[in-house]
């Protein structure tokens, strides 16, 4: 009998296949560095601070003298408010930032009401001109 490399090569190469396949994938899967309950966690986090924002924002502009603001400035309030749903997290983040401080403003009495229609005017037109950009 002849030492043939050949042959030799051709089980160590099958030995080696037969054991990838019969060793479980996952013993070499690495652990994620998220797990996917944290994602969970993050993505229902985003999707309550971004109804938060919206819920601030649509309160503010829907008050009785906002829309009373936007008919004497000729927009229209209901276009208005079908735009604020179309705004990024960050634009709306800034919006409701500025019209939580504007409600907070004029419940303590450091604005009056034509200070609170100037904030609402200014937030309707920066809405529309956000939507408008895109």
């Amino acid at each position: 009998m002849q030492f043939d490399l050949r042959q030799c090569l051709r089980m160590a190469s099958a030995v080696v296949l037969v054991a990838l396949f019969i060793v479980p994938t996952g013993a070499f899967a690495q652990s994620h560095v998220v797990s996917p309950a944290d994602l969970q966690k993050a993505t229902v986090a985003s999707s309550q601070v971004r109804q938060h924002n919206l819920d601030s924002v649509q309160h503010l502009l829907s008050t009785p003298t906002a829309e009373k603001a936007m008919k004497s400035a000729k927009m229209d309030p209901q276009q208005v408010q079908t735009a604020i749903s179309t705004l990024d997290d960050k634009d709306l983040a800034q919006l409701a930032a500025r019209a939580d401080k504007a409600q907070a403003d004029f419940s303590a009495g450091n604005l009056n009401e034509r200070d609170l229609i100037l904030i609402i005017l200014a937030i309707a037109v920066i809405i529309l001109i956000i939507v408008a950009v895109r």
